[in-house]
Order: C-alpha cells, then sequence, then structure tokens
C-alpha cells in the first residue's frame, strides 16, 4: 500500500498556511509530488478536514477512482527505455526526470522525487548487470593526436632511413581507435588524416578533441575565445563538428586518445619493429591490418570488442558530408598576362578578357583551380596535374571575341618580328603554330620580342637562326640561353649569307635551317 500518510501531511501543513517550498524544505517531499497532490485536491475539492478520519483506502478513491484498490499511487518510470535515451548526445538523468515528471502531470499522476528516479536506476543497473556511469555518450566525440613514437623507412637509393610519424584517433564511447603513417606533421597532412578518419569511422562525432597543436590551433588564452586555423575551421564546418582543442598542459582532457597511442605503441610500432620498409605504401597497410586486430581485441574490463561497440556506436554518428573536405591553398597578387590567362605550377589558366593586365588571387585543391578578383570568383578550371607542363585550360567564354573587345594584333607582333631579321620571324610564327588559339602565343611570343631589345639586332636574329636548327619551336628560355653562353657568335661569319640561296645557309619554306652546297664541298668555314 502507498504512503497516503503523506497526502495527509501535505493537506495538512497547506492548511495551516505553509507554503510548497516550506513543506518540501522541512519534510524532505519532493516539490513535484506536493504540487500534484494540491492541484488534485483543489481540482476535486478536497480538503483537509474532509479527509481527516479517511481510511486509506476511502482516501485512494477519493483522489484516484480510477486504480484498483492497493496499487501505488506513484507513475513509475520505464528505466529500460531510459537506459536507451541516455546514450544519446546530451541526455542526462535530471533531464529524464524532468521529461518523466511533465508527462506525469499531463496524464494526472504523481511523479517520483529526483532522489528516488536516480537511486532506482542505479538499482536497475546493478540488477540488470549494467553501467550506470555514461562519462561518454556513443557518437559524441573522438580525439586525435600525434604518436610521440615514430616508425622507419629504408630510401632504397641512398639507405638513409626517413623517419615515419603516426596520425592516431579514436572514438571516446567505444575506443575504436584509426592510425595513419605519415612522412611529416604539416597542415595539409593533418587535415587529410582527419578526412580520412571519419572515413574510417562511417560517420562524424559531434565533437573532435585535439591538442594544441600549431598546425591547428593559433591562440588558446587561458580567457577567452579560442582561435583555429582558417583550415582547420573551414574542415569542422564542412563536417559540422565541434573542433576543441584540449586545455594547454592538460592531457587528461583527452585521456581516451592519449592511452590509445600508448596501446598503439605495444599493437603496432613493437609488433612491426623487426620489418623493413621501403615504401610508406607498404608500412600503411601493415599498420591497417594492426590496427583492425587492435580493434578486436577484447576487452579486458568490459564486455566486447572496440569493433563489436564501434558497430553500435555508428548509428549515433553523423552521417559524412556528400564530398570529402578539400584542402585549399592560397597564392595571392597573380598577374593576369595579355593572353587572359593565369600562370599556376607551369600551366596556363583564363579568366574573362577584361581582366587582363589586373592583379588576382588563386585558391587551389588537388583537383580544382578558383581564380578571384578581390572577393569575387571570376574563373574555375580542372587542375592539371603536377606532371603536366605548359599546357592551357581555356574556357571559351573568356575569350575576347565573347566580350566584343579589341584583340592584340598578331599582324602587330609579326611585323615586329620582320623587323629583325627571317629567323625572328620565323620563331614567332613557329610560336602561334604551336597553340590552339593566337592568343595562347601572346605571352611566349612577346617574350622573346623583348629579349631582343637587349641584344644588338644582328646577335638575337644569329641566336634565332641557332636555336631554329637545334629545336623545333626556340622559347624564351633556350633563346636567353644561347645568348648568355654567346653560341650566337659561331655564326657571325655567315651572317649576311645566311638567307641567300646561294650554296651557304638558308632557312626552307617549313622553316628549317639547311647548309648551302658550298659547305658539303668544303668551301664553308
Amino acid at each position: 500500500m502507498a504512503n497516503f500518510a503523506r497526502i495527509r501531511l501535505i493537506l495538512e501543513l497547506h492548511d495551516r498556511g505553509m507554503s510548497q517550498d516550506e513543506i518540501s524544505r522541512s519534510r524532505h517531499m519532493s516539490r513535484s509530488t506536493i504540487t500534484t497532490v494540491l492541484r488534485t485536491a483543489r481540482k476535486k475539492g478536497i480538503t483537509y478536514a474532509g479527509i481527516r478520519k479517511l481510511d486509506d483506502a476511502a482516501l485512494q478513491k477519493l483522489f484516484f477512482p480510477d486504480r484498483p484498490e492497493g496499487s501505488d499511487m506513484y507513475e513509475l518510470p520505464d528505466y529500460e527505455s531510459i537506459h536507451k535515451e541516455l546514450k544519446k548526445p546530451g541526455v542526462t538523468l535530471s533531464l529524464l526526470w524532468t521529461e518523466y515528471r511533465d508527462r506525469c502531470h499531463q496524464n494526472g499522476n504523481i511523479a517520483v522525487g529526483h532522489t528516488k528516479f536516480c537511486e532506482d536506476y542505479g538499482r536497475y543497473c546493478t540488477t540488470h548487470d549494467l553501467t550506470n556511469h555514461l562519462e561518454h555518450k556513443p557518437g559524441a566525440q573522438c580525439e586525435v593526436d600525434w604518436s610521440g613514437p615514430t616508425m622507419q623507412i629504408i630510401d632504397r637509393d641512398t639507405g638513409a632511413t626517413i623517419s615515419v610519424h603516426l596520425f592516431v584517433s579514436c572514438l571516446t564511447y567505444s575506443r575504436y581507435a584509426y592510425v595513419e603513417a605519415t612522412l611529416d606533421m604539416k597542415m595539409d597532412t593533418w587535415l587529410r588524416c582527419h578526412v580520412h578518419m571519419y572515413e574510417a569511422f562511417g560517420g562524424v562525432p559531434v565533437r573532435t578533441v585535439c591538442d594544441n597543436l600549431k598546425t591547428g590551433v593559433v591562440k588558446h588564452p587561458k580567457e577567452g575565445e579560442v582561435v583555429l586555423t582558417d583550415a582547420y575551421e573551414a574542415l569542422g564546418l564542412h563536417y559540422s563538428t565541434a573542433i576543441m582543442p584540449a586545455g594547454v598542459r592538460k592531457p587528461k582532457q583527452k585521456a581516451s586518445v592519449e592511452n590509445t597511442v600508448g596501446n598503439i605503441a605495444t599493437a603496432i610500432i613493437a609488433r612491426l619493429r623487426n620489418k623493413v620498409y621501403f615504401t610508406l605504401g607498404e608500412l600503411q597497410k601493415d599498420v591497417v591490418t594492426a590496427t583492425d586486430k587492435y580493434n578486436r581485441q577484447p576487452f579486458q574490463k568490459r564486455q566486447g570488442s572496440r569493433y563489436e561497440v564501434w558497430l553500435d556506436e555508428k548509428k549515433y554518428l553523423r552521417a559524412l558530408p556528400r564530398a570529402p573536405y578539400e584542402i585549399a591553398e592560397v597564392i595571392l597578387g597573380r598577374k593576369v598576362y595579355p593572353n587572359f590567362h593565369v600562370s599556376f605550377k607551369k600551366n596556363w589558366y583564363s579568366v574573362p578578357y577584361v581582366y587582363r593586365g589586373q592583379s588576382v588571387d588563386i585558391r587551389y585543391t588537388d583537383k580544382l583551380v578558383e581564380i578571384y578578383c578581390g572577393n569575387r570568383r571570376i574563373a574555375s578550371h580542372i587542375r592539371f596535374p603536377d606532371y603536366m607542363t605548359n599546357h592551357y585550360s581555356t574556357r571559351p567564354g573568356d575569350m575576347p571575341d565573347a566580350f566584343n573587345q579589341p584583340e592584340m594584333d598578331k599582324g602587330r607582333i609579326c611585323a615586329w618580328a620582320e623587323k629583325i631579321g627571317p629567323c625572328t620571324s620565323e620563331v614567332i610564327r613557329r610560336i602561334f603554330d604551336s597553340v590552339t588559339i593566337k592568343e595562347q602565343g601572346y605571352n611566349a611570343a612577346l617574350a622573346v620580342l623583348h629579349l631582343s631589345q637587349k641584344y644588338p639586332k644582328d646577335r638575337f636574329e644569329n641566336a634565332c637562326q641557332y636555336a631554329l636548327a637545334h629545336t623545333t619551336s626556340p622559347r624564351y628560355n633556350y633563346l636567353k640561353a644561347v645568348l648568355g653562353n654567346n653560341q650566337d657568335k659561331i655564326l657571325d661569319g655567315v651572317h649576311s649569307a645566311r638567307y641567300e640561296n646561294t650554296g651557304k645557309h638558308s632557312i626552307s619554306e617549313k622553316g628549317a635551317y639547311i647548309r648551302g652546297a658550298d659547305y658539303y664541298g668544303g668551301k664553308t668555314k
């Protein structure tokens, strides 16, 4: 039988003029219980004088007429459901008790107090062999760090030993680990490891806790806001995870990964210490295998393994974004050439012709090149691989005809070359023949002609003749080397007669350099 004496006592003390707070403090009763009793009494017109002489059965029928005789006046919590709810991020016993209490009030029932609620939940966990110490919630947090101990690979060519660093991370609830071998600890490597980590976890936790390394944290004052690097903050926004650096010199704030780093030293570094690796790929393959074995080992003080708990934790992780985060770098103040292209990594990318001569900024990733003028993006291109050079990415809309802009006069460039000599003219012609559209040849042609202003015409013409004999399409760098090494001077003796087909030297119709018949007759020096 429920303790209906409490109902009598509440009504009696309230009848004497005591407030609900005074009743709660003096009799150590839950304020919600007092509120429920008084609300029900007012609703049904019950007074202390009317119930003072009633027994418990009659009191129950008066307060709870629909309940069977002898049933409890409290609506008991569903602790099985409560235990499941506690696994969700941000859910606490206090929050669940508040929701339970409000639900009881809506149903016209009395809720158990907060203390009894927590004590009964503890007894439920003990009875069902469950843990009620949920310090870490599934999907709530992961921790990342660099391993102190390193590994090595051997350079096949030199035999030198190259240090390999280990990026270590784990989900704090399941302790499921991810480890990646890297050649450095630079910012780009740090960010790429995060991208690979989230993919390995199969989702993104609410928080990512890191150390105060310079590649990720600009400033972490004792008071005030933590300042992250722009790239690290952008990664957090892309994956919708809160980047939260641990306190300075407070390793306990990321104790899970510190523990994992120690375990990794045995599970990976020690186990692989006798193997010799010549490439990072070979080492990473064995690191992945050793990490998987580590994750599948049974816990010593907990049921299951990291892998088994991670399978349950995955459903609490946030979904990965559709596209992985791409690391971007910025180059400021790059000039747009007269051919309306910008040079980047020895390749050329077009911008609208109206921006020729202006200064622009380049933002690039592993796959993309974006060009900005101020805060406005004016062009975007697929990036050429680093092994490709002197390639052009030209958008049709960037060409001058599309904007009705006056084109640079190719005829003026060719006329300038003809004034220097036929060999110079041939060099310029071959430059224009080697490009898809004539605008792509403006920069290379003007560079050659500007070089001619630094030398006498006869020397420059000799240099062009020498270059035509040794390369298909001479450019600025080649001609500059010829002039710098005085290789043009070996042709001084035949300079005046090289264009007449009189047995000396000449330029063929196709532009090739041809020696005359006198040369083969032994008359030419």
